[in-house]
């Protein structure tokens, strides 16, 4: 029973750890990433979709994402749907193809995608934390119904927090990087 607890908190845990990967991908940095357009969604026949289902997206340069729509009518509605983005790019159309470039981050810019990384990070925290709350009060439900003995209460609290530890060090292990990242000229 213990061990079913402890592994359903493993795996929510590991996927706010996968979430906050994700979190970080959306946040840009300097160099161009197919992910960064991600987040944009465009018309496609009636139904909201990410670019990557109507077009190949790929890095040209360091600074440039090139969008090859698969059908010749959607430039259009792709270039759009990236301007209207919240991400500040301004997509240039030639052809068939349409070149995203990235513009340079400013210091100002950067220390703002550094707060919200921090910001993603702590909520991620948060989340697992959570989990450890929410798995030590089930077992702490079990030594009530006298289904375990106190001395497996206080293992499986011990086994809990060490996991909840690993987690919030593997969560600054990537807000570090990701910080390296972004201040990275």
């Amino acid at each position: 029973m213990i061990n079913e607890i402890k592994a359903d908190a493993k795996s929510r845990m590991d996927k706010s750890v996968e979430s906050l990967g994700h979190a970080f991908a959306k946040i840009r940095t300097g160099r161009a990433h197919p992910s960064i357009l991600d987040a944009v969604r465009v018309d496609y026949y009636g139904s909201e979709v990410p670019v990557s289902q109507v077009a190949n997206i790929s890095v040209e340069d360091a600074r440039t994402l090139a969008v090859t729509p698969w059908e010749k009518p959607m430039v259009g509605d792709i270039e759009k749907a990236i301007m209207k983005s919240d991400l500040g790019l301004n997509p240039a159309s030639a052809g068939d193809v349409i070149r995203v470039p990235m513009p340079p981050l400013t210091e100002e810019t950067r220390k703002g995608y550094t707060k919200q990384a921090r910001a993603e990070a702590e909520q991620a925290k948060v989340a697992v934390r959570n989990i450890r709350r929410d798995a030590l009060a089930d077992v702490k439900d079990l030594l009530k119904e006298k289904e375990i003995t106190e001395d497996d209460d206080r293992r499986a609290g011990d086994e809990i927090q060490k996991l909840t530890d690993e987690m919030v060090k593997r969560i600054d292990q990537l807000l570090q990087e990701k910080e390296a990242d972004l201040m990275e000229v």
